[in-house]
């Protein structure tokens, strides 16, 4: 009796099986370069602004230094003298300060009439459209009209004290509260007002619901940008209606004549500061009443 032996069957048309690729590592995420404490973000966003400052101080030294050299550096004083013969000077001191909280007076309330008078005339036109047909075009006349054109007829209108002072910031710092709220309340997306239109909501509904708080990013735009308009209105007013009581403007007015330069340029840097603390002030405010919701694209 025979036996067979058993062999394995190759097929011919077999293939050796194709490895199966092996899909490749992923690489370690890389740490965030970052810095993640509140110090070191702080000197981030402080380093380069005070970076800037240190050249633009350094090369103030460099043209006071020339034109004390040539006999004319009350052209430009040095910028530490600001500080010892303004801020740190008694008397000077004084003035300044009480001339910048008299001034701080006329800008906030110029500021706040502005306000009422810009939000409630875009509302009109965005209510009607025949109202900003037949009003818009004069703000921007307004808007193009030189400011130094109107400042002596304000005066022999109104006055050379407070009264036309307060008039000379308000026609400053109109247009961009009208031009922003405008366009804040004429941005809301079509699908929203067909919302609305569909529940046969009125026109004062649309506004308090939808359209105003729509629009309240582009109204704090508005006001930091008649913010410092405001202040310049002011400061615009001071300088030319010397009745009354003086504000920074007068100061700035008297110190030039005087040719006392360090005075001078320590009441142009309060000044600025006034206009830098409003603004940011309603920057902070835009964030605690729309940072909850808005956030700007960058």
């Amino acid at each position: 009796m025979s036996t067979t032996s058993a062999e394995p069957v190759v097929s011919e048309t077999s293939e050796p099986l194709a490895s199966t690729p092996t899909p490749p590592i992923a690489a370690p995420p890389r740490a965030s370069r970052r810095p993640r404490g509140p110090i070191a973000r702080a000197l981030l966003l402080a380093g380069p602004p005070l970076g800037v400052l240190v050249v633009l101080l350094g090369v103030w030294y460099v043209i006071s230094g020339v034109l004390n050299a040539t006999g004319k550096g009350f052209l430009l004083p040095m910028p530490h003298e600001m500080f010892t013969k303004g801020f740190f000077d008694p008397q000077v001191s004084v003035d300044i300060w009480t001339a910048l909280f008299r001034t701080t007076g006329v800008a906030l309330t110029g500021l706040a009439i502005a306000m009422v008078i810009g939000i409630g005339w875009a509302i009109a036109m965005s209510l009607a459209r025949w109202v900003e047909r037949s009003t818009y075009a004069y703000a921007v006349i307004l808007q193009c009209i030189p400011i130094l054109a109107l400042v002596p007829l304000v005066g022999f209108w109104f006055g050379y004290e407070f009264l036309a002072r307060v008039i000379v910031c308000v026609l400053i710092a109109l247009f961009p509260m009208v031009s922003n709220t405008l366009f804040g309340l004429q941005s809301v997306d079509k699908s929203q007002r067909e919302l609305f239109r569909l529940q046969k909501a009125n026109k004062w509904t649309v506004l308090t619901k939808l359209t105003l708080p729509a629009a309240l990013p582009s109204i704090f735009v508005g006001m930091r940008t008649s913010a410092g308009l405001s202040v310049i209105g002011a400061i615009v007013g001071d300088y030319f209606f010397r009745r009354g009581e003086p504000g920074i403007g007068s100061l700035i007015s008297n110190y030039q004549s005087r040719l006392q330069s360090a005075e001078l340029f320590a009441s142009i840097l309060a000044a600025c500061l006034l206009g830098v603390a409003i603004f940011a002030f309603f920057g902070w405010l835009s964030k605690v009443a729309v940072g909850r919701w808005y956030e700007a694209t960058n």
